[in-house]
């Protein structure tokens, strides 16, 4: 393995001032392992429309990485999402993440006028990118999808209908919600390429390095408790379970680049180095 193998990290706006110097630093040494992007997530209903700009400004100006753009379309009229997405490339963001969102508490799950889908988020992007004198080979649309199926879908087969859908809207490729073992990907690539789905899917790996880590995230996404890792997250040293969850996902990439994933993208939860060493236990930087 080595530099050949693309990487990409995600990050969140930062709540304050301190933690946005924080976050600037950590991005910076991102930006050593020479990552294809660095994704800035979107806060439901625009909450942090302004700051989530900022960081990716700051991508851009100071780094040599893509900066992608989460986008949502829950909480946002038609010709609100258009202007949002005119206002990211007004300041030079050509790459996004499409994404349906969840609702904030009490909202409706589809207000009158709002974007019904990611898919339909894909097509507004693509049509406002061409509204304004660009061609399609410059920008980049990614969708998210779930190798061990979405908490609302009722099978595996059906998010692969929701991929294609996705990918005949005009997406360029896929990145997937986190997943433990490198069998559970493996075996959603082949479904969904029996299926007709020919764009990269770019596999999500997030370090898990606490017990209180891994029931958040399991909380959160409806994954399987991985018995192998929670066993070795419960240990009264934090840092011996920092490392065994490092060691964890180093090795999950491994098997993941030896199975032909088109890369790895890395959760960095603003720091920078639990992913760092990540790729580098795993040979890839």
């Amino acid at each position: 393995m080595s530099n050949q193998v693309r990487v990409s990290f995600e990050v969140y706006p930062p709540r304050d001032q301190n933690s946005g110097e924080s976050l600037e630093s950590s991005i910076i040494e991102l930006a050593k392992m020479d990552p294809t992007f660095i994704s800035v997530t979107f806060g439901a209903g625009g909450s942090s429309t302004k700051n989530s700009l900022e960081v990716l400004k700051f991508i851009l100006k100071n780094t040599e990485a893509a900066a992608l753009a989460h986008l949502t379309c829950v909480g946002h009229s038609f010709l609100e999402t258009k202007a949002l997405v005119n206002q990211f490339m007004d300041e030079g963001i050509s790459d996004f993440l499409a994404l349906r969102g969840d609702p904030q508490p009490g909202m409706p799950v589809e207000p009158k006028g709002e974007l019904k889908s990611s898919s339909e988020l894909v097509q507004l992007i693509s049509q406002v990118h061409k509204d304004r004198g660009n061609t399609r080979s410059e920008l980049n649309v990614a969708v998210a999808t779930f190798p061990n199926g979405h908490p609302d879908s009722d099978s595996i087969a059906q998010d692969i209908q929701a991929l294609l859908a996705k990918q005949t809207a005009g997406a360029d490729y896929a990145i997937t919600q986190l997943f433990f073992f490198a069998a559970d990907y493996v075996a959603f690539v082949k479904l969904a390429r029996e299926a007709g789905v020919t764009i990269p899917i770019l596999p999500g790996i997030m370090p898990v390095t606490s017990m209180q880590r891994l029931n958040r995230v399991l909380e959160l996404t409806g994954e399987k408790n991985p018995e192998g890792l929670a066993k070795l997250l419960d240990v009264s040293s934090k840092e011996d379970a920092k490392q065994s969850g490092i060691d964890w996902a180093a090795n999950l990439v491994s098997e993941l680049v030896d199975a032909g994933a088109p890369g790895v993208h890395l959760y960095a939860f603003n720091q920078h180095e639990s992913v760092t060493q990540v790729l580098q236990r795993a040979g890839i930087r």
